[in-house]
């Protein structure tokens, strides 16, 4: 079979530019610091308020101005649906989805997970500035989707 010199000369021109693309986005990535946020811990959905630390959803202090969220998403809805936490807080959050998948997106922070049934799903992050801050599935849920949210209030 015969190629012809300016097919190979594209396919090369495609193929370098592919790697450059993919290097860019990986070292950018990378430097970042992102990373999949799910710890992969299994949970049963249907037996979700049962399993620990699902039986207590909410805010829990565990270290000096370090806290942990555990939340439950479910059609459609956050347990709790309201949260304080003091500035300068460490928030460790921990979520799971009881019914379908879920998005946990903390509107104007770097806080965006999937949240899928049958998996715990973790992030962490600091919050500096006080303020309100709205949570938002971002992944379509269902008919209510549009209601699905809750406050998160730093003072």
């Amino acid at each position: 079979m015969h190629v012809h010199k300016l097919e190979k000369v594209w396919l090369a021109i495609g193929f370098i530019t592919l790697v450059a693309f993919l290097t860019t986005v990986g070292i950018q990535a990378f430097a970042s610091g992102h990373g999949a946020p799910s710890d992969l811990t299994k949970v049963d959905p249907q037996n979700l308020e049962e399993t620990e630390p699902f039986d207590d959803p909410g805010l829990h202090e565990i270290g000096e101005n370090e806290y942990e969220l555990v939340m439950i998403l479910q059609s459609y809805g956050f347990t709790p649906n309201e949260i304080t936490i003091p500035e300068g807080a460490t928030v460790h959050f921990k979520v799971a989805s009881k019914d379908v998948v879920h998005g946990f997106e903390i509107a104007g922070t770097t806080v965006n997970m999937m949240a899928t049934p049958g998996y715990v799903n973790s992030t962490s992050y600091t919050f500096d500035e006080t303020g309100e801050y709205l949570i938002l599935c971002n992944e379509y849920c269902g008919t209510g989707h549009h209601l699905m949210s809750a406050q998160l209030e730093v003072e």
